[in-house]
């Protein structure tokens, strides 16, 4: 009897150490204030989720395999950049031109990371850590980490939103590959889909009048270059039009 109750015990142990680590896991979320952000990360997470999945299709479209479009997905991990690339890819355009295009895009990190860095200590802590954390330093979650007002809650933020983003939008951009893979991207109009997704990150900043200077700007750059220009490089001469954002 002794030997048959042993295992039963130790699954009863087992079972019962678990409740209290899933218990400790989630004990934060009964604070209003962590809950708030904690859904804000999820559900900012998911609709990013969702335009993932158009970049996987569009991906794979512009003549990128699946596992290309994924892997650039899982290390870059920059919306906008990617799109930037594999639209001048898909276009005909050199890796060079798609390459300077998206670093130029990705440089605002670089400010974010400033922007984040008084908090580095109490979000990260140590050196390694802080390394792996640069790569979720975005505009998401910068502008939700920012927008808290304790260390604790910035902390929080930050990682929620980062691991959130980042698992959707890698889970987003697999189906999507998958999906472009299968079906034909020309019959369904997906090979316009690059060109959608810039026209509505462009809206938005359309709303100012330096958005609306710098647009219209970069519209006349790249038309007046694009006819003697190889492709790709209109768009690097078009984007030099952000700096009528830095006057004041």
């Amino acid at each position: 009897m002794t030997r048959g109750l042993a295992p039963t015990k130790c699954c009863t142990e087992f079972f019962s150490e678990f409740i209290f680590c899933v218990k400790r896991f989630f004990a934060p979320l009964a604070e209003p204030a962590v809950r708030r952000v904690v859904i804000a990360s999820l559900t900012l997470g998911g609709a990013v989720g969702i335009f993932a999945l158009s970049f996987g299709v569009a991906s794979v479209s512009a003549g990128a395999s699946v596992w290309q479009t994924c892997a650039l997905s899982l290390f870059v991990f920059t919306g906008a950049s990617q799109f930037s690339a594999m639209s001048v890819v898909g276009a005909g355009g050199s890796l060079a031109a798609a390459f300077g295009g998206a670093a130029l895009l990705a440089a605002r990190n670089f400010v974010y990371g400033l922007a984040l860095s008084s908090s580095a200590k109490s979000m990260a802590g140590s050196l390694p850590r802080r390394i792996f954390a640069a790569h979720f330093v975005i505009d998401e979650t910068t502008a939700l980490a920012l927008a808290q007002e304790s260390p604790r809650l910035r902390k929080i933020a930050f990682w929620t939103t980062g691991i959130g983003l980042f698992s959707f939008w890698n889970l987003g951009t697999l189906i999507g590959a998958l999906a472009g893979s299968a079906i034909d991207p020309q019959k369904f109009g997906l090979d316009i889909a690059f060109p959608a997704a810039f026209i509505v990150m462009l809206l938005p900043h359309l709303r100012s009048k330096l958005g609306r200077q710098a647009a219209a700007l970069g519209g006349v750059l790249c038309l007046i270059s694009i006819s003697f220009l190889p492709i790709g490089i209109p768009i690097l001469i078009a984007a030099c039009a952000v700096l009528v954002g830095l006057r004041k």
